[in-house]
């Protein structure tokens, strides 16, 4: 019984250390990004003389937004799951014949 709260608890916490990163990740792509933007405007504005209108909408405005925001949509889909797709009964199903596959191959070893 307490083997099966260590591992429990194990999962448990790498689920929240996958959690963590993610949040990481989505604070630094905003921060990162509004940086580049606003950098990437003002150089339109003062080096190319484009009104700021003009210097946001610029796609070489968004190019980073889009590219890493893909990355970021992937690393959700793979810390989040899909809920639609994959729901916590689904999750809970797969746990449980991974460890039952487990309990056979120990099982299967011992004798």
């Amino acid at each position: 019984m307490e083997e099966n709260n260590t591992i429990k608890y194990k999962r448990a916490q790498t689920r929240v250390e996958q959690l963590k990163a993610f949040y990481v990740h989505v604070i630094v792509f905003i921060l990162v990004n509004i940086f580049i933007s606003f950098t990437k405007i003002l150089h339109n504005i003062y080096e190319n003389g484009e009104a700021f209108k003009e210097a946001f909408w610029d796609i070489d405005t968004f190019v980073v937004w889009i590219f890493w925001g893909i990355g970021l949509v992937i690393h959700g889909f793979n810390v989040l799951g899909f809920p639609f797709l994959f729901g916590k009964d689904w999750e809970n199903r797969k746990i449980q014949k991974i460890i039952e596959k487990e309990q056979q191959q120990y099982h299967h070893l011992k004798h």
